[in-house]
């Protein structure tokens, strides 16, 4: 309501706009090689922060109405324990949200060929310029998890639960805004499809058991796949900071134009 109230008034309209749409659009004209329509990229920059604050109130109202709707609903017909009750609503959320981004984000991958094409996580780095909708995917995810922080307090979450999900969430955001900030955009979608994925199957088994406890075969199809999505996720990794980026013919330091590839900052990553 307060974000529709500042649309209405031309004066507040223009400091609206930072909030709600995506800041920091390159238009790149058309060209007969490559295209025959001018194409919008982005790049990050400080007004993302309004963007992803606006986004984070928005999570939050979404996160209320799944609870209102849903969850408080399903858990008054299951009469659960006060235990299974807290573990049913943090399942039944992360995995809306998990099955939200596998979706979205492997429709970017497919979009954008990411996955024909394994050599596009580490070529033409820099990845200063990103389309649309990976950009908009990040923001999401960042505002997701900021909006976390509130909900501890909102689902009056146990003191000794506390600390265990600040460090839970604060994980997700040191390494989806390393992977935004370091220009390394298309590693990290593919690696958080790949982690958001075995996530997901993780609790939407523990949804199923809270429903019944006979249903487990979940949680061994979890566990295979838990250990191959890491394998997966190191072999990707290695070969891009050790092999890829390794190999780039530009590893300087330098701000201005993004470029993060040097030895230090592979090794980090990695």
């Amino acid at each position: 309501f307060i974000a529709l109230f500042f649309f209405l008034f031309q004066i507040t309209a223009k400091a609206a706009v930072i909030f709600v749409t995506l800041q920091y659009n390159v238009t790149i004209p058309a060209t007969e090689e490559q295209s025959a329509e001018t194409i919008s990229l982005y790049h990050y920059g400080i007004k993302d922060l309004a963007t992803i604050f606006f986004y984070m109130l928005v999570a939050i109202i979404i996160h209320a109405i799944i609870q209102e709707y849903v969850l408080d609903k399903i858990n008054r017909k299951m009469h659960f324990s006060k235990t299974k009750h807290s573990k049913f609503n943090e399942s039944g959320q992360l995995s809306a949200f998990y099955l939200f981004s596998c979706v979205w984000g492997t429709s970017i991958l497919v979009s954008e060929n990411y996955i024909s094409d394994p050599t596009s996580l580490w070529r033409d780095y820099p990845h200063t310029l990103i389309p649309f909708q990976m950009k908009f995917f990040y923001i999401l995810q960042l505002a997701y998890w900021f909006h976390a922080f509130p909900e501890l307090y909102f689902q009056k979450t146990k003191k000794e639960d506390v600390f265990r999900q600040i460090v839970y969430i604060g994980l997700y955001l040191f390494h989806i805004a390393g992977a935004y900030l370091l220009n390394l955009t298309h590693l990290g979608l593919v690696l958080l499809v790949l982690h958001y994925f075995v996530e997901f199957l993780f609790h939407i088994s523990r949804l199923f058991y809270f429903s019944d406890e006979r249903y487990q075969k979940g949680f061994s199809l979890w566990a295979v796949l838990f250990v191959l999505g890491r394998l997966l996720t190191l072999i990707l990794s290695v070969l891009t900071f050790g092999f890829g980026l390794a190999r780039a013919e530009d590893q300087q330091l330098n701000f201005s134009t993004g470029n993060f590839n040097i030895l230090a900052v592979r090794y980090s990553n990695l």
